[in-house]
């Protein structure tokens, strides 16, 4: 079963739920292009999110899904709304949702969360996940330690639902590797704010474009709440801060509405400008559509080209 399969899409694909970026118009268009869209909660409040909801209905009559970050001060006022909405599919993150399981399964609802260890797959899968998400230090926004290459294949050997890719997929070579390694298909983020659809200034574009391999950096490790971010004026003031062990509201003060400014007033330099390390593969903004048949028809040719290999070598 791949993940088209599971989610009745066309492509094995969901949209990551970048913070002020998964709005409902852009999740909307990403379930329009054959993706699954996903609506992302962690900054809107309760009433905010029934709106987007509602709207992304209007836009499109193609699943997609709702986001959910555990540490939302809402959390479960915004579950009981979701379910309530009966959404599709639902991720979540930075955290165990499994109180919450029940009533979002008996809406409907697909569960996926979003994992960053064995141990933490393994009790989602006990408390009923349909499917997780398992992402790695490669992605932009808030990432784990461990990187996506050296965790799937643990997690996908621990359970026995379906397992889907995160972090450092930008590419249908991307696609391949994560299916080849077991998983039912990917979660992109990165590589989608460099499409036309996407809600962010174009400053930020331009810079996932100029994104070299090395251009990326992680902060927060010293607060246990590490965030890769393109390195930039504010990034670098802030890990020297790290070094000198600043307190927490120091660095809080640093950060403070530091995404907002990167993705509506496009500002570069002491915005957090959130991307993953395969930022440099991402050269050119295309339509969603385009980015998504370009994943899927690379990675087959990917799989043209091993079948050969395997082939030859038996």
């Amino acid at each position: 079963m791949t993940l088209n399969e599971f989610l009745n899409i066309k492509y094995p694909i969901i949209q990551g739920a970048m913070a002020n970026i998964a709005t409902a118009e852009f999740a909307a268009a990403v379930s329009n292009s054959g993706a699954l869209g996903i609506i992302g909660t962690g900054a809107m409040s309760v009433e905010q999110a029934r709106e987007a909801i509602i709207r992304c209905k209007e836009l499109t009559n193609k699943p997609f899904g709702v986001n959910v970050m555990m540490m939302h001060p809402q959390t479960k006022e915004l579950m009981e709304m979701i379910a309530q909405e009966k959404v599709a599919v639902v991720t979540t993150g930075a955290g165990n949702p499994g109180i919450y399981m029940k009533m979002l399964k008996e809406s409907g609802a697909k569960v996926i969360p979003v994992v960053a260890s064995v141990a933490l797959a393994k009790r989602l899968e006990q408390s009923g996940a349909d499917a997780l998400i398992v992402e790695g230090c490669e992605a932009g926004g808030h990432v784990s330690e461990q990187t996506t290459m050296s965790l799937l294949p643990q997690v996908i050997d621990a359970v026995n639902i379906p397992v889907i890719a995160a972090g450092g997929i930008g590419d249908g070579r991307g696609l391949y590797a994560a299916l080849s390694f077991g998983a039912i298909g990917v979660q992109v983020g990165t590589c989608l704010l460099a499409s036309e659809e996407c809600p962010i200034h174009d400053n930020y574009k331009r810079a996932v474009l100029k994104a070299k391999d090395t251009d990326t950096v992680v902060t927060g490790r010293s607060l246990n709440s590490p965030v890769r971010i393109l390195k930039n004026p504010m990034s670098r003031q802030y890990i020297k801060l790290e070094q000198q062990a600043a307190n927490k509201e120091e660095l809080e003060k640093l950060t403070l509405g530091g995404l907002k400014r990167a993705v509506f007033d496009g500002d570069m330099k002491t915005g957090s400008v959130m991307m993953g390390q395969i930022a440099g593969l991402i050269h050119e903004i295309r339509p969603l559509k385009v980015i998504f048949e370009d994943l899927v028809s690379t990675c087959v040719l990917k799989h043209t080209q091993m079948e050969k290999i395997i082939k030859a070598l038996s």
